[in-house]
């Protein structure tokens, strides 16, 4: 063998063992874009089924909107199932969680009241309930005027709900934000009545916020911010997660969300950069202190915001995205190499 020959070998070996280790989209379909502006989803496995909920409006900011909810059984055949909406208050960021007992679905949202010229006169969180899915309980107020709790999520070890919510005018009560906006963890035995449980340090304008709990029982939570150099924070805290510490990140994050797989490996999503110009839906290898970026979904502009979950061996990413000339809801079937099922 040339003295040359190995070097080469060993070089493709190692791109070709690189290469297998790529995410890989298997599918991706638009499976909603009827009204003026469709946007903010999340994705969950309920009673053998996946839904999907996403905002339903006019335009971005403004007007009434409705929360649409839409299901499958498999992730390829989508059905439009039903609407929940509330008359005069906009519907926003709709989040699911499968109750602690299975047998309910919890929706969280917030809920805007505007004026003329899409002014916002006041936010509060809402929430409602289903045991089937197609029939759910009439939107009620959470929390204080203000406040936005913007996910929530139960922790397997006590059964209760946790959630973050931030508030852009903390001092004054509005309705202008102010310089500097507040972060706190709330938790709840079922979802109705939330309870202060930590205060969150980070500075520069906190807002959306993603918590999860892992296998060996830490927190972890996954901070946008509107301020200074915008650079997401990622927070760790073990129970009783009153006491947090913080990683500042090299990337922007916005919609942000995140997943632990049954490998214990974490995969993010958010609004990002990714290899081509512009924003982009963008999926991320996670760590306790640090994204890397790995998969750009195809999406372009106004995007983002997915929900995650992971079923029989693939992830599967709702997000809403304008690539293609108007916002329209998007299912994504991702292969993950590197994860190994339990």
């Amino acid at each position: 063998m040339k003295p040359y020959v190995l070097p080469l070998l060993l070089a493709l070996i190692s791109s070709l063992s690189l290469q297998a280790q790529q995410p890989e989209v298997v599918s991706v379909q638009k499976i909603w874009d009827k009204g003026g502006h469709n946007a903010f989803t999340d994705l969950v496995r309920f009673r053998n089924l996946f839904f999907c909920c996403f905002r339903e409006t006019a335009e971005a900011v403004g007007g009434d909107g409705a929360i649409r909810i839409m299901i499958s059984s498999s992730g390829d055949n989508w059905v439009n199932y039903t609407t929940i909406s509330e008359p005069g208050v906009d519907l926003r960021d709709p989040k699911l969680e499968v109750t602690p007992d299975g047998k309910q679905l919890y929706l969280l949202c917030g809920g805007s009241i505007y004026g003329g010229a899409k002014e916002l006169k006041g936010r509060q969180p809402r929430y409602s309930k289903t045991t089937d899915g197609k029939v759910w309980t009439p939107p009620q107020k959470l929390l204080a005027q203000g406040d936005s709790l913007w996910r929530c999520t139960v922790n397997p070890a006590d059964k209760k709900f946790y959630g973050v919510a931030f508030n852009t005018y903390p001092t004054t009560g509005g309705p202008k934000d102010e310089p500097e906006w507040s972060l706190k963890s709330y938790t709840s035995n079922d979802g109705s009545v939330w309870q202060l449980s930590s205060i969150m340090q980070v500075p520069n304008r906190p807002n959306e916020t993603t918590l999860r709990f892992l296998k060996d029982g830490s927190a972890l939570a996954l901070v946008r911010r509107d301020a200074g150099d915008k650079r997401g924070y990622i927070g760790t805290a073990a129970a009783p997660y009153r006491e947090w510490k913080w990683t500042p990140l090299s990337t922007v994050v916005q919609g942000q969300n995140f997943i632990e797989l049954p490998d214990g490996s974490l995969v993010a999503g958010s609004r990002g950069l990714g290899k081509t110009p512009g924003a982009h839906m963008v999926l991320f290898k996670m760590t306790p202190t640090a994204l890397e970026p790995v998969l750009e979904l195809p999406s372009g502009g106004d995007c983002s915001y997915p929900g995650l979950c992971w079923h029989e061996g693939h992830l599967y990413v709702s997000y809403y995205s304008s690539h293609e000339g108007k916002t329209g809801i998007y299912i994504a079937k991702v292969k993950l190499p590197w994860v190994i099922s339990k």
